[in-house]
Protein backbone atom coordinates (compact mmCIF):
# COMPACT_ATOMS: atom_id res chain seq x y z
CA UNK A 1 0.00 0.00 0.00
CA UNK A 2 1.24 3.52 -0.77
CA UNK A 3 0.12 6.83 0.72
CA UNK A 4 1.19 10.35 -0.22
CA UNK A 5 1.40 12.60 2.82
CA UNK A 6 2.44 16.19 3.46
CA UNK A 7 4.39 16.97 6.62
CA UNK A 8 2.77 19.97 8.32
CA UNK A 9 4.38 20.13 11.76
CA UNK A 10 7.10 22.76 12.34
CA UNK A 11 9.93 20.32 13.09
CA UNK A 12 9.34 18.15 10.03
CA UNK A 13 10.48 14.57 10.63
CA UNK A 14 13.35 15.32 13.02
CA UNK A 15 14.14 14.18 16.58
CA UNK A 16 10.86 13.68 18.49
CA UNK A 17 8.56 13.31 15.45
CA UNK A 18 11.04 10.87 13.86
CA UNK A 19 11.15 8.86 17.09
CA UNK A 20 7.34 8.75 17.29
CA UNK A 21 7.10 7.72 13.64
CA UNK A 22 9.69 4.94 14.05
CA UNK A 23 8.05 3.74 17.25
CA UNK A 24 4.63 3.54 15.56
CA UNK A 25 6.06 1.85 12.44
CA UNK A 26 7.90 -0.68 14.62
CA UNK A 27 4.65 -1.74 16.25
CA UNK A 28 3.62 -3.43 12.98
CA UNK A 29 4.96 -6.59 11.37
CA UNK A 30 4.84 -5.12 7.86
CA UNK A 31 7.80 -3.53 6.12
CA UNK A 32 7.40 0.25 6.22
CA UNK A 33 9.43 2.56 3.99
CA UNK A 34 9.44 6.34 3.58
CA UNK A 35 10.18 7.67 0.11
CA UNK A 36 11.25 11.26 -0.49
CA UNK A 37 12.24 11.99 -4.06
CA UNK A 38 14.93 9.49 -5.04
CA UNK A 39 15.75 8.61 -1.41
CA UNK A 40 14.15 5.96 0.76
CA UNK A 41 14.44 5.01 4.42
CA UNK A 42 13.36 2.24 6.74
CA UNK A 43 10.53 3.87 8.73
CA UNK A 44 11.41 1.73 11.75
CA UNK A 45 14.81 3.46 12.10
CA UNK A 46 15.01 6.95 13.65
CA UNK A 47 18.44 7.52 12.08
CA UNK A 48 17.20 6.51 8.62
CA UNK A 49 14.19 8.83 8.90
CA UNK A 50 16.30 11.77 10.06
CA UNK A 51 18.74 11.10 7.22
CA UNK A 52 16.04 12.04 4.71
CA UNK A 53 15.96 15.59 6.11
CA UNK A 54 12.20 15.94 5.76
CA UNK A 55 11.08 19.49 6.49
CA UNK A 56 7.72 21.16 7.10
CA UNK A 57 5.67 21.40 3.90
CA UNK A 58 7.45 18.54 2.10
CA UNK A 59 5.62 15.54 0.71
CA UNK A 60 6.58 11.93 1.36
CA UNK A 61 5.28 8.53 0.30
CA UNK A 62 4.75 5.83 2.89
CA UNK A 63 4.99 2.34 1.41
CA UNK A 64 3.82 -0.62 3.49
CA UNK A 65 4.02 -4.31 2.62
CA UNK A 66 2.92 -7.27 4.72
CA UNK A 67 0.12 -8.81 6.73
CA UNK A 68 -0.87 -5.60 8.54
CA UNK A 69 0.12 -3.10 5.81
CA UNK A 70 -3.25 -1.34 5.71
CA UNK A 71 -3.35 -0.92 9.49
CA UNK A 72 0.23 0.38 9.51
CA UNK A 73 -0.45 2.92 6.75
CA UNK A 74 -3.64 4.11 8.47
CA UNK A 75 -1.91 4.54 11.85
CA UNK A 76 1.05 6.42 10.35
CA UNK A 77 -1.24 8.68 8.31
CA UNK A 78 -3.14 9.52 11.50
CA UNK A 79 0.13 10.38 13.27
CA UNK A 80 1.17 12.71 10.42
CA UNK A 81 -2.34 14.25 10.11
CA UNK A 82 -2.33 15.01 13.84
CA UNK A 83 1.09 16.65 13.43
CA UNK A 84 2.65 14.29 15.98
CA UNK A 85 0.59 15.95 18.70
CA UNK A 86 2.23 19.36 18.13
CA UNK A 87 -0.82 21.42 17.18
Amino acid sequence: MELNLQIKNKAGLHARPAALFAQKASSFKSTVMILKGEKSANAKSIISIMGLGIKQGESIVIKTEGADATEAATALKKLVDEQFGEE
